[in-house]
């Protein structure tokens, strides 16, 4: 396939078409089946157009922030393997673990808790003093 810019001669409209090939537009012109869309006339011509072409460094770059997304993407996921080994899962409990076990200094665990929790339910932790953090987390998506 092949992207032409057409002109109409004879009322100046400006319009992009497709053709199988050149030589399947030079067949078309010479059939006078080429006509203006907006006006009917046959005095449509192709007018000068600059290929695309494709940047190398762009491609480069894009390539380069392809690799680094996959290597960020990697390192979150050895960081979830590691606290899913380490932490115990408590859910949408989290905010309210963190203060049981912050106040009460029976219920103190070995381990420590991670789950889910609102930006402010992280704001309230903080601002009382307990340590709570918040990392990116990528769903499993193997199905």
């Amino acid at each position: 396939m092949i992207k032409y810019k057409l002109n109409c001669k004879n009322c100046e409209l400006s319009f992009d078409s497709w053709f199988a090939s050149s030589i399947e537009y030079e067949k078309l012109k010479k059939k006078n089946y080429l006509n203006c869309h907006q006006c009917g006339s046959k005095k449509v011509e192709k007018t000068l157009m600059a290929p695309k072409l494709i940047n190398k460094s762009k491609l480069e770059n894009s390539n380069q922030e392809i690799l680094k997304f996959k290597e960020v993407n990697k390192k979150i996921k050895e960081y979830q393997k590691f606290i899913k080994k380490n932490f115990e899962y408590v859910g949408e409990n989290f905010a309210y673990e963190a203060r049981t076990i912050h106040y009460d200094n029976k219920k103190k665990k070995h381990k420590g808790i991670y789950g889910t929790a609102s930006n402010q339910e992280i704001k309230e932790l903080r601002e009382e003093g307990i340590s709570a953090d918040v990392i990116p987390w990528i769903e499993d998506k193997k199905n």
